[in-house]
C-alpha cells in the first residue's frame, strides 16, 4: 500500500490525494460491489466530494476498473516476488511458499472482496475484460515457475476456492456440527490459524 505524502505546505500532493481516493474506493467497493457503490459513497469514504472523485477518475466504471486492476496486480506481484527468490516447480516447499504469499494477501478482506465483486460483475464487458486480463496475468506468473499447466490450474483453482470460502466467512464460523467445517479445515490447512 502506498504512503500518503504531503507537500511542503502541509497539503497533500495530487498523487497522494489520488491514492487516498483509490484506497477509499477499494474499501467502498469491497463492501458494496460495483453496482451497489456510488461515487458519492467513495467520496464520503475518502473524505472528499463526489465531484472530486469524478474529476480524478471520470466515471464509477473507470474507478472500479483501476481498483480491480490494482487488486489483480497486487496478487501477481506477490507471486512474482516469491518466484524471484528461486522456485523449483517440483519442490512442494516452494509451492507452500507461494500459497502462503496468497494466504497473507487474503488477510486483507477488502482485496479479496474487490476481486470477487470484479468476477461477479462479468456482465459488464469492460469489467469482464479487466478480470480476464488480471487472471491471465496471475496465471502467466504462476506458469513462469516452469510448472505444467495442470499444476498452475490446480494452484489457481485452490486460490479461488479459498476466495469463495472467505467471502462467505467460512473460517469465522467453524462449527463441528457444520457440514462445511471439514472442507474449510481441509482447504485452508495450517493457514486457517492466520485468518481466524
Amino acid at each position: 500500500m502506498s504512503r500518503v505524502t504531503e507537500t511542503p505546505k502541509g497539503r497533500m500532493s495530487a498523487e497522494a490525494r489520488r491514492e487516498l481516493v483509490l484506497e477509499a474506493a477499494t474499501r467502498a467497493f469491497a463492501r458494496g460491489g460495483y453496482a451497489g457503490t456510488s461515487t458519492d459513497a467513495v467520496g464520503k469514504e475518502a473524505g472528499v466530494s463526489q465531484p472530486y472523485v469524478v474529476r480524478i477518475f471520470g466515471t464509477k466504471q473507470q474507478l472500479f476498473l483501476e481498483v480491480l486492476g490494482r487488486t489483480c496486480e497486487t496478487i501477481r506481484a506477490a507471486f512474482a516476488a516469491v518466484i524471484a527468490e528461486g522456485f523449483d516447480p517440483d519442490d512442494e516447499d516452494d509451492w507452500s511458499r507461494l500459497g502462503l504469499a496468497y494466504t497473507e494477501l487474503l488477510r486483507d478482506r477488502d482485496l479479496l472482496m474487490v476481486l470477487m465483486h470484479g468476477f461477479a460483475a462479468g456482465n459488464n464487458d469492460e469489467i469482464a475484460a479487466c478480470s480476464r486480463a488480471g487472471m491471465g496475468s496471475i496465471f502467466a506468473t504462476v506458469m513462469s515457475t516452469g510448472c505444467a499447466e495442470e499444476r498452475a490450474e490446480e494452484f489457481v483453482a485452490q486460490g479461488m476456492l479459498l476466495n469463495v470460502m472467505l467471502s462467505m466467512r467460512a473460517p469465522e464460523h467453524l462449527d463441528e456440527g457444520s457440514e462445511l467445517t471439514p472442507l474449510t479445515r481441509c482447504a485452508f490447512g495450517d493457514a486457517l490459524e492466520l485468518l481466524v
